[in-house]
């Protein structure tokens, strides 16, 4: 049994000897999978492969029997799985408890573990997050979780978060016979290019956030951007935890002799690994820029501030003049210049036009106004 609502994904068009890879829809318009009401069964699907094809429909109970008969292996997929419901799988698999642990409480960083003859690999999931303007307080990358238990007869996919669906990753992978031939490996290569490729289409639009974010601040217009460029930064620094620690545990599988992972799945993961690396690089480009342009924006901010105050300097100077030249003939006192001559207040007041004249074309040429 299969759910999830991800939209539908076009068949793959591969060339001769191109190994196969299983590209993501674009990341913002992927659907949600519905939240795991109470009570509900924690088990999405269950399925035995052998040879590459999938078997007839086998009860989670049977699955494991029936792929040792038959020398295929067990497929078995998990949302948000309670203590219990994963104990009781983990008994019949013999999972580490460890292991166990970490996928049931999950807020876990990428990691690839070695636990006798099985593996377990934490894989961070994206998705972008879309929204008509980007505020200081705006959801942009919503992260969640994939564990993967690998052993030789198994792979079991837990998954905690509310996107990731692998229901449409499955009929994929069920369309390529020669990738699911090389064994509960090629789950665990499937699973992880998917999530590397979401990262890609995550990445590229956060880009599009900061190229916006670019131009307001440094537009002719006076805006206010810190809080949007802090809260970007924040929003991209869950992308970068999610992308960074992933290289290593990569690197392993790609390169180093695995005793669950065939060698020819090692050119599979050096895929991934390429991928997954060229994304690190481009999130981190995307921070240090995302840092010269707050800076960027914070300098134009005190610049803009400095502005201010010269004006109110130049006019406060300016004021200044017919505030002193009124306040002394304010005083009253009977012996004072021009005091009773007839042409006196006219020429007070063309005193002061012409000092604030003059003053006012000085502050125009030193830039002050």
């Amino acid at each position: 049994m299969s759910t999830g609502d991800t939209p539908p994904v076009a068949p793959l068009d591969l060339a001769p000897g191109t190994p196969p890879t299983l590209r993501p829809q674009p990341a913002g318009r992927q659907h949600r999978a519905p939240t795991r009401r109470p009570g509900s069964d924690a088990i999405i699907d269950c399925a035995v492969y052998v040879d590459g094809r999938r078997q007839e429909e086998v009860s989670p109970d049977d699955a494991l029997r029936v792929a040792e008969e038959r020398g295929g292996f067990v497929w078995l997929g998990l949302y948000a799985p309670t203590e219990d419901e994963l104990g009781a799988i983990a008994e019949r698999y013999d999972l580490h408890p460890l292991a166990v642990e970490d996928a049931v409480y999950a807020h876990q960083r990428p990691k690839l573990e070695r636990y006798d003859d099985a593996l377990f690999m934490v894989l961070k999931t994206a998705t972008y997050v879309e929204h008509e303007q980007l505020t200081a307080t705006s959801d942009v990358v919503d992260t969640g979780e994939v564990m993967i238990f690998l052993g030789p007869r198994h792979v079991i996919t837990v998954r905690h978060g509310e996107h990731g669906g692998l229901a449409h990753l499955r009929q994929r992978l069920e369309e390529q016979r020669e990738l699911l031939c090389l064994g509960p490996s090629a789950v665990l290569y499937a699973v992880a290019d998917l999530v590397v490729d979401t990262f890609v289409e995550v990445a590229r639009a956060v880009e599009e956030d900061v190229e916006e974010l670019e131009a307001s601040v440094f537009s002719p217009e006076r805006t206010d951007d810190i809080g949007r460029l802090y809260q970007l930064k924040r929003e991209l620094m869950s992308l970068r935890r999610a992308v960074s620690p992933l290289e290593v545990p990569l690197q392993t599988l790609a390169e180093r002799p695995v005793g669950v992972v065939p060698d020819p799945m090692r050119s599979y993961f050096r895929d991934v690994l390429d991928h997954a690396i060229r994304v690190r690089d481009q999130v981190g480009g995307m921070d240090e820029l995302l840092t010269s342009i707050l800076q960027a924006s914070l300098a134009r901010t005190t610049m803009a501030d400095n502005e201010d105050m010269r004006k109110i300097s130049a006019y406060a100077g300016i004021i200044a003049v017919p505030t002193a030249i009124a306040g002394i003939y304010g005083m009253n006192f009977d012996y004072m210049p021009e005091l009773r001559w007839d042409y006196g207040y006219p020429a007070v007041l063309l005193v002061i036009l012409t000092a604030i004249v003059l003053l006012y074309r000085g502050f125009k040429r030193n830039g002050w106004l």
